[in-house]
């Protein structure tokens, strides 16, 4: 009679050791598709080719292994003087191995209507900035190139670029892990913090 007893208590205890179970895996499952996402989501932003400022075709693919800040830059913005600071950023930190791109865009109040060599002549000679330069593309709209359709629209951070210098921080294995907003300078404890925790 005991041993019938205790069958019956412990078959609602087993359930519900079974129940947790169950539970515990669809997380576990959850989680790995979540990582093959962001694995996926990685790989594609790396293969999606575009131009450095002197016309040579590159993609994030060549910058694999590094921790990469990606910028939407212009010319005659408020905020072109971010310029000397991303440079700064670049010099102090790409001995641990990060990278800085630049991608002129002229979205946002047409402050960067140059063309690709009037930009790299006005950056290198004004601010000396050293860190690659990309070709002049679109970060918004209906021409907006597919590197910031994926960074903005299929990304674990989606959301509309709002204005020049915003920035895109991006993890050794090409996933976006911080954005931030113009506001943010590039040297700025916030963005360094976030940086460092790459190295």
């Amino acid at each position: 009679m005991k041993t019938g007893i205790a069958a019956l208590v412990c078959l609602p205890l087993l359930a519900a050791c079974g129940q947790e179970a169950g539970q515990e895996r669809k997380v576990v499952e959850q989680a790995e598709r979540e990582g093959e996402t962001s694995m996926q989501t990685a790989t594609s932003l790396q293969a999606i080719p575009f131009n450095t400022i002197a016309g040579t075709s590159t993609s994030l693919a060549d910058f694999s292994g590094q921790p990469v800040l990606i910028v939407n830059v212009a010319s005659e913005c408020g905020s072109t003087p971010q310029y000397a600071g991303l440079e700064e950023l670049y010099r102090t930190y790409r001995d641990s191995g990060l990278v800085v791109l630049g991608f002129p865009a002229n979205n946002f109040g047409g402050q960067e209507p140059g063309t690709n060599e009037q930009i790299l002549n006005f950056c290198t000679s004004r601010f000396d900035v050293t860190f690659p330069m990309m070709a002049k593309i679109s970060v918004k709209g209906k021409d907006k190139h597919p590197l910031f359709i994926a960074l903005t629209e299929q990304s674990a951070i989606p959301g509309e670029i709002k204005w020049n210098f915003s920035k895109f921080l991006l993890d050794r294995d090409g996933k976006l892990v911080a954005r931030f907003e113009t506001s943010t300078e590039p040297t700025s404890d916030e963005l360094v913090s976030a940086i460092k925790k790459l190295f």
